[in-house]
């Protein structure tokens, strides 16, 4: 019997982690100036992938709304919907939707950020407030 615990992280099986392959081919997409084929994504990756696992990754990042594909010869070229920090941010905001107690998460949320980040996101928060005016808009 294989022992769970040591799969967790992928590395003893040889396995990636969850979500490993989409990031990175959502990584190769962000740091590029236009669309990519397949064959360009796969050239941008680490590893030994296949070009047919990589086109199974598009296609599925395409089938979730991520990616848009354009004609590109007998294939496509394929384009992030949105850039990387839009994303991140929409992650994160879903995550925050699935939670019962918004107040405890955001205050753990806040409660772990280093104080570089925590000071960012209180300038963010008052230019938020002064693009809002005092009419509260």
């Amino acid at each position: 019997m294989r022992d769970r615990k040591s799969d967790a992280g992928g590395a003893a099986s040889g396995r990636r982690a969850r979500g490993e392959l989409e990031s990175g081919v959502l990584g190769a997409l962000w740091s590029a100036d236009e669309p990519l084929t397949a064959g360009q994504v796969l050239e941008r990756l680490p590893g030994d992938l296949a070009y047919t696992t990589v086109l199974t990754i598009l296609s599925r990042l395409h089938d979730k709304g991520m990616v848009v594909r354009h004609p590109a010869g007998r294939g496509y070229a394929f384009a992030p919907v949105r850039d990387e920090a839009s994303e991140t941010a929409v992650r994160m905001h879903s995550l925050l939707e699935r939670g019962s107690d918004r107040e405890a998460v955001l205050a753990r949320f806040v409660s772990e950020l280093s104080q570089e980040d925590e000071q960012l996101l209180q300038r963010l928060l008052g230019d938020q407030d002064a693009g809002r005016g005092d009419d509260g808009q």
